[in-house]
Order: structure tokens, then C-alpha cells, then sequence
């Protein structure tokens, strides 16, 4: 699509305009594959014991830190649970404080012939006895203890709220996801690719992430922070490939649309790959174009699809043939008759 601009100001010479031709290239082609962001971090916490949701102290999008207590549950029966097992420890100990000084008395007498050897081992069997009982009785409070702590969830790491499905009166059951949690300082972009893309990408030093909602602007990865999964789906025969993302990215978050791009392997006889100037390229609103010289030496503003950038120049996808010439500044084609 070619769109004439009208021209404004004061009338700039064309003929003084400083053009650049575009350039061929038989570099490899671009390949792309869709992709998705995800947190490296993410956890979806559910209950383990069943109950009331007693409290909710958290939101989606609230930044939490470990440890940090997001949830309740009704605790009541497992709080009674746990009293009644530490009084029968309470219990269990006098018992063996009991058979202790028995069995010490029992000693006694056999040291002075008053009893015989097997009432002395049935005291000592008592004593013994007592004593597994207390440490039965505290492992079950023990027990007790840590099905009340079920009743509370805690943040398991740094993050922010994703997601808050249930609300105060729910009913928890074991399994039932509760909160989602996630960690937004780290994320990676998720492709699946077929295995021709995955040996054409063990070739290369750097794949390009682009997220539309950001613009589109590419950003280059080094090969360090990315990683293919030794495994391949037996239904579609494609490998998972990781792509760790920078701190920060703008457009960067969970779930979120990407494209992977990376260069392939040439074709004989492939169209050349054609770049210009970065600095020739106008952006308005949704439109990207450059202003290409028409047949009579004008300057037109002609709507072209960018590709990645290469320096200080930048990949024409589609709009523009080799050797057509184009303003470098723009912004003086733009004042041009």
C-alpha cells in the first residue's frame, strides 16, 4: 500500500534528501513459531484437609512474601483433636513416672531377696512399657499438630497473587486449588517446536522474542538462556523449547501472547532478505512505513513489515523490493513536495 503525504512547513528540496538503497542479504530466513510467556515460578495452592474457609487475607494482584499466611480454614475439630492427644501424653507421662518408681522399688527388694527374678521383670516390662506408650502418644500429638497447621496456607515463596477462585463460606475439600500464586521477577517464553525447527535452532547464537502487546520491538536472547527438553510429544512430535526472559520486559507477564523467531536453514532459490536503515523508519499510531523515491525522485510514505534488527539496520518483511532507494531522514522526506 503506498499513501502520499501532503506536504506542511516550508518546502524542503527532494533532490537534497539523502537516500539509501535497500540492501539484499542471503542471510538465512526468519522462522517463527508461537509461543506463550509463563512465571519459572508458579504454584497453585489447594487443601489438604476439608472445612469452612474461615478467612481470606489476600487478593489478586497482591505482592506476598514467603511464609506469609494467604488462608484459613475452620481448624475447630482438629484443634480439639490435638488437646485431647496432648492430655493423654500429660497422662501417659504420670504412668510412666508411676512404673519408674515402681520398677526402682521392685530393684530393691530383689537386691535383698524379698522377690523373685520374675516379678523384678515384670515391673521392668511395666517401666518399659509406660515409656513406648508416651512416645506413641506423643508421635500421634505430633500428628495432631501438624493437621491443624493443614488448616493454614502460606505463601511458599516471594511472589504476587494470580488468582483468588474461592471466597469466605466456600467449602475446602482435599485437591481443591485455593490460590494461585506466581512469581513475576522471572519468566520464560514457551514454544512448542517440530524437530526440524529444534535442529535448525541448535545452529544458531541468539533467538528473537517478540510480544505483540509491547510493540514490535524484538528482543535478542543468547543461546545460554534457552532451553530445549530432551523429550518430544509422541502425539505431535514437537519439542518443548524454554526461553528465560530479561528482568522487567515491558509486555512481559504470564499468559501472554509471544512469537519466537530465529533463523533457519536457507532454500535454494529463497527470496533475499532485505534491510535499511533503522533510522529510516516512521512510526504513527499503527501504521510502520518509510518513505520510499518514486519514479519522478518524491519522496513516498509506503507501509511496510518490520523484522528484526541487525545493528544499526533493520529487516524489511514485506513492502519493499531490493535496490528501491529510502529517505534516512524521515522527518525532512516529511516536509518534502
Amino acid at each position: 500500500m503506498t499513501v502520499v503525504l501532503a506536504p506542511w512547513g516550508h518546502a524542503a528540496d527532494a533532490a537534497a534528501l539523502k537516500w539509501a538503497p535497500v540492501q539484499a542479504s542471503k542471510a538465512s530466513p526468519l522462522q517463527s513459531s508461537d509461543a506463550k510467556v509463563e512465571a519459572v515460578r508458579d504454584a497453585t495452592l489447594a487443601a489438604q484437609v476439608a472445612g469452612s474457609i474461615t478467612a481470606v487475607h489476600v487478593h489478586a494482584g497482591e505482592p506476598v512474601k514467603a511464609g506469609q499466611e494467604l488462608l484459613r480454614i475452620d481448624a475447630r475439630m482438629a484443634s480439639q483433636g490435638a488437646a485431647a492427644s496432648s492430655a493423654q501424653v500429660v497422662a501417659a507421662q504420670a504412668q510412666a513416672a508411676a512404673a519408674a518408681k515402681e520398677y526402682e522399688r521392685q530393684q530393691q527388694l530383689f537386691a535383698r531377696r524379698y522377690i523373685s527374678q520374675a516379678a523384678l521383670d515384670h515391673a521392668q516390662a511395666q517401666w518399659q512399657a509406660s515409656q513406648a506408650q508416651v512416645k506413641a502418644l506423643q508421635a500421634q500429638a505430633a500428628l495432631a499438630g501438624t493437621q491443624t497447621g493443614l488448616h493454614v496456607l502460606r505463601a511458599p515463596f516471594d511472589g504476587v497473587v494470580a488468582s483468588v477462585p474461592v471466597t469466605l463460606g466456600d467449602m475446602a475439600l482435599p485437591g481443591k486449588p485455593l490460590i494461585t500464586l506466581i512469581d513475576p521477577g522471572a519468566l520464560r517464553v514457551t514454544a512448542a517446536l517440530t524437530q526440524a525447527q529444534v535442529a535448525a535452532l541448535r545452529g544458531v547464537t541468539q533467538v528473537l522474542v517478540e510480544l505483540p502487546g509491547a510493540g514490535k520491538e524484538r528482543s535478542a536472547i543468547a543461546m545460554a538462556q534457552v532451553q530445549v527438553l530432551p523429550t518430544a510429544d509422541a502425539q505431535s512430535h514437537t519439542s518443548t523449547v524454554r526461553v528465560n526472559l530479561p528482568a522487567q520486559l515491558p509486555g512481559a507477564v504470564p499468559g501472554a501472547f509471544a512469537r519466537l523467531w530465529f533463523e533457519g536453514a536457507g532454500t535454494p532459490g529463497a527470496a533475499p532478505r532485505l534491510f535499511v536503515p533503522a533510522a529510516s523508519v516512521v512510526r504513527r499510531a499503527e501504521m510502520t512505513g518509510v518513505y520510499v523515491q518514486d519514479s519522478k525522485g518524491q519522496p513516498q510514505l509506503r507501509q511496510v513489515r518490520l523484522g528484526p534488527v541487525a545493528g544499526e539496520q533493520i529487516e524489511i518483511l514485506s513492502g519493499l523490493n531490493a535496490g528501491e532507494l529510502v529517505a534516512t531522514e524521515p522527518q525532512v522526506a516529511a516536509r518534502a513536495r
